[in-house]
């Protein structure tokens, strides 16, 4: 089982005040010992908890929706900001409990947290039993088998090749409808607030033929959405002569095949036209106007593009190493706008006070967030974490309460943005992939259109996995609300 959590810090005009809690049914597989896995954080991690249960129930495991039933606990963490951490803290505490209670529970730490803290999680936490980075979810076998003898277990390598293409994730939680295929791992970007760099490694992308692959095995299987994820897609490269390099079929002064994001958007889309591909994140100085045109040219790839700006102003941005200024940032969306159409979603991260920024530096923020109109943005008050750039050059000397105050000004802004973009669907059609039943009412389903918005109907005669054609009636600065149509007339 997985219980996923998201990151308590972020806040959206979605989850602005709760955090998403999902958990997935037992899966008995005859074997003895059970497994319960909890993520936090970004799209990655849960990602990755669907390869390490993948890897787990290989080894003769069986999933658990109990903690307290499980022989394996395994906690897969973030690092981006103190409070994330805090909050594993806080659930060790927990798990600290259930161990007294039975205390051959294995608990172990996986991810960012487990890579930037290594061994000192076993000093200071003194039930964690193994810890694991990223790149070393294959070891697990062996380091569950040395806890098993009586040992503590660490391994935090950090690899540069390893991508886990050949393994089929376990789909946690799954709905049926959609699911995420990791095409790439690490950054290469050295954003100085970020902890990324130095808790998933280099930059190296998987094998197209891998992702093209997985996705045909969704689509047979009833997915009708695949995401396709990365730290920074649009950096996304596959030279095939160096990947094969050394092998007996590679001839002599044979041209190298590039592979990079735009072919490979084309590639997934074309698996079959009722497959929608999304995918995140992008990174402002990487994305391309050939992206643009691949989305473009097919329907099924979703006209939604998340292109975190952290910063309206060009100072902040260069002190966070982003590489941008506003003004590239804003011919960057001059171009979604104008290849992709008014209609095609754009979201954000944003970052209130930041390293020295002033009141009007801020306001800078505020003002792109106005020229932009974003659909939604993941807010935070700057966090300041250790090893970063930031932490090493620069003073975190924003007071947190001028912090909160600039961060409820963005929150506010968003707010007003989300509601009239959603204004601006009323009494039109959209396409609306089923997911699944309202939250609110088994009587009401819900969907995403094709710019990523949440769409509630009446249930009538659709079901998951279908397509509806919705006409929106209403809105909150959240969800549109609509009523299902005959014919798609968008």
């Amino acid at each position: 089982m997985e219980k996923i959590i998201s990151d308590l810090d972020i806040i959206s005009e979605k989850d602005k005040n709760t955090q998403e809690v999902r958990s997935s049914k037992d899966v008995p597989s005859g074997k003895n010992r059970k497994l319960y896995i909890e993520s936090y954080g970004c799209q990655m991690n849960f990602s990755d908890s669907e390869i390490v249960t993948s890897i787990m129930t290989g080894e003769g495991f069986e999933t658990t929706s109990q903690a307290r039933e499980a022989d394996l606990i395994l906690i897969n963490t973030c690092s981006i900001r103190d409070k994330a951490e805090q909050t594993v803290r806080n659930r060790l505490n927990h798990f600290n409990g259930l161990k007294k209670k039975k205390p051959e529970i294995t608990v172990g730490i996986l991810g960012c947290m487990a890579e930037r803290l290594k061994s000192k999680l076993l000093e200071e936490e003194k039930i964690v039993d193994l810890v694991v980075g990223p790149d070393a979810y294959r070891d697990l076998p062996k380091l569950i088998g040395q806890v098993d003898e009586g040992q503590k277990a660490v391994n935090t390598f950090l690899s540069r090749e390893e991508t886990y293409a050949d393994i089929s994730p376990v789909r946690l939680n799954s709905n049926g409808v959609t699911a995420f295929i990791s095409i790439m791992r690490g950054c290469d970007n050295m954003c100085s607030f970020c902890v990324v760099p130095f808790t998933r490694g280099r930059e190296r992308s998987r094998d197209p033929h891998s992702i093209v692959d997985e996705a045909k095995t969704l689509f047979s299987q009833g997915f009708r959405e695949v995401t396709l994820l990365g730290q920074n897609v649009d950096s996304y490269k596959w030279v095939e002569n160096e990947a094969l390099k050394g092998k007996a079929r590679i001839e002599k002064n044979q041209p190298a095949k590039v592979v990079n994001f735009a072919n490979l958007l084309e590639m997934v889309a074309t698996v079959h036209p009722d497959l929608r591909v999304r995918f995140s994140t992008s990174h402002p100085k990487d994305i391309t106007d050939e992206v643009l045109y691949a989305m473009k040219r097919h329907d099924n790839i979703c006209k939604n593009i998340h292109l975190p700006a952290q910063s309206g102003n060009s100072r902040i941005l260069e002190m966070m190493n982003r590489t941008y200024t506003r003004e590239w940032y804003i011919k960057k969306v001059d171009a979604i706008r104008e290849i992709l159409g008014q209609g095609c979603g754009i979201t954000s991260d944003m970052i209130a006070g930041f390293c020295t920024e002033t009141d009007e530096e801020h306001n800078d923020t505020i003002t792109l967030m106005d020229y932009v109109q974003y659909d939604y943005s993941y807010m935070f008050a700057y966090s300041e974490r250790p090893g970063t750039l930031a932490e090493k050059k620069y003073t975190d000397d924003v007071p947190d309460e001028v912090k909160k105050t600039r961060l409820a000004e963005i929150i506010d802004k968003q707010r007003a943005l989300s509601k009239a973009r959603n204004l601006l669907d009323l009494k039109k059609v959209h396409r609306v992939l089923i997911e699944g039943s309202s939250k609110k009412s088994e009587d009401y389903l819900q969907g995403r259109n094709d710019a990523n918005k949440v769409v509630v109907f009446p249930r009538a005669h659709y079901a998951p996995g279908q397509y509806a054609d919705i006409l929106v009636t209403d809105c909150t600065s959240a969800t549109l609300i609509g009523e299902a149509v005959q014919k798609h007339t968008n």
